[in-house]
């Protein structure tokens, strides 16, 4: 029998939520965590849950406090408050070498002097295993990982995602609890990320293991992720599956860092299950259903993504059917990215950014039609003017 079947027994390709009972306590916990730079907060009483089995990005743009979150469950940084617990035992003050966790860096951190086989085998070889456990350990991990032939190469003569593969077999050979990721595929190509991101997925859902992986990258968050952690400022900003925080997010931040960038000032009533947006200078008056958003009476930020709405010659757009939003502008400039011309928008004061299958002349007049199933209200008391949210 393979050794990696007697620790990581394979399972299906569900999701871990689908995978696992309802009433499973989490695997790893982090409870009301705060942890500072001398006096800076970078965390704030942050709390998390991740079950077993279950594979969990850590999204967010720089300084949101990601990797700090991340070298805190490994032990790397010790929380002023709150505490650190696996499978029930708390390891707030233990060493990273003692709470059964493995780390990949963004920089692989392999040895330069020693060969693919040592590298992998080289946390196994600090914690004293015979010889020949080593080396069939190591041999299963080339195997896994597709490095068989590799062994006796240095990383200087590997490829960057051959470096990467060999930086998670060294993970993988002691068997940890967790495996932490922090951004480890940032320092490839666009075109070997795409191909490695589904192999760490397909073997993190083959292997059963906790994960946790860092990451800027949005879509990368979204094809690897059973759920999804935004971070805002030291803060959890939404948890939820990748569907959920895209097409329901929870606040404007939450909509802007998922593609959402696009925002408009409106003036609206709320009634029973109506909205009634007011005409504006840009944009004609309409009724949309309330749907479960959280909105008032009065100034509402509207978000959307440029290939949610459809840009359209002035007087065809108000004929159409269906609840939506309408705004009427003038083209700025057309570009096109491949596949779609993208098009920015003068909308009364406000630029926005719109995509459409065909070109539009700059200087013309349109009008931008958001569907009512696309378009994000949030209380515009709640956002300042970047869209975050108002302390």
């Amino acid at each position: 029998m393979n050794m990696l079947a007697s620790r990581y027994p394979a399972v299906s390709d569900a999701s871990a939520a689908e995978r696992r009972p309802v009433a499973e306590p989490a695997f790893l916990e982090v409870d009301r965590a705060t942890v500072r730079y001398g006096n800076v907060h970078v965390l704030e009483n942050l709390s998390l849950s991740v079950m077993k089995g279950e594979f969990v990005a850590l999204l967010g743009s720089s300084g949101c406090g990601k990797t700090t979150l991340l070298r805190t469950i490994a032990g790397f940084m010790q929380p002023v408050s709150g505490r650190v617990a696996v499978g029930g035992r708390d390891v707030t003050r233990q060493p990273p070498d003692k709470r059964g966790m493995a780390l990949v860096f963004q920089t692989y951190a392999l040895w330069p002097h020693m060969t693919v086989a040592q590298n992998i085998g080289y946390g196994l070889k600090l914690r004293r295993r015979p010889r020949a456990e080593i080396a069939a350990k190591v041999a299963d991990m080339q195997s896994l990982l597709g490095l068989e032939g590799l062994g006796d190469r240095k990383p200087t003569a590997l490829s960057g995602g051959q470096r990467q593969r060999v930086a998670l077999g060294r993970a993988l050979a002691i068997s940890p609890d967790i495996l932490l990721l922090d951004e480890p595929l940032s320092n490839l190509d666009a075109r070997i990320r795409l191909t490695v991101r589904h192999e760490i997925s397909a073997l993190q859902k083959r292997l059963g293991i906790t994960a946790i992986h860092v990451t800027h990258d949005r879509e990368e968050a979204m094809v690897m992720a059973d759920r999804i952690v935004i971070l805002n400022a030291g803060r959890i900003a939404q948890v939820g599956t990748p569907q959920d925080v895209y097409n329901r997010p929870a606040s404007s931040f939450v909509a802007a860092f998922m593609g959402a960038e696009n925002v408009m000032p409106l003036t609206a009533a709320v009634n029973g299950g109506k909205i009634g947006i007011e005409a504006g200078p840009a944009n004609s008056a309409c009724e949309i259903s309330l749907a479960g958003r959280s909105v008032s009476s009065g100034l509402l930020q509207a978000r959307f993504r440029s290939e949610a709405a459809e840009l359209l010659d002035r007087k065809a757009s108000h004929a159409l059917p269906g609840e939506a939003l309408v705004l009427d502008g003038t083209i700025i400039q057309a570009s096109y990215p491949g596949g779609v011309w993208r098009h920015v928008v003068a909308i009364g004061d406000h630029t926005i950014v719109v995509d459409s299958s065909r070109a539009f002349a700059s200087g013309e007049k349109v009008s931008v039609r958001v569907p009512a199933e696309a378009l994000f209200l949030f209380d515009a008391i709640e956002c300042n003017a970047d869209g975050e949210e108002a302390a």
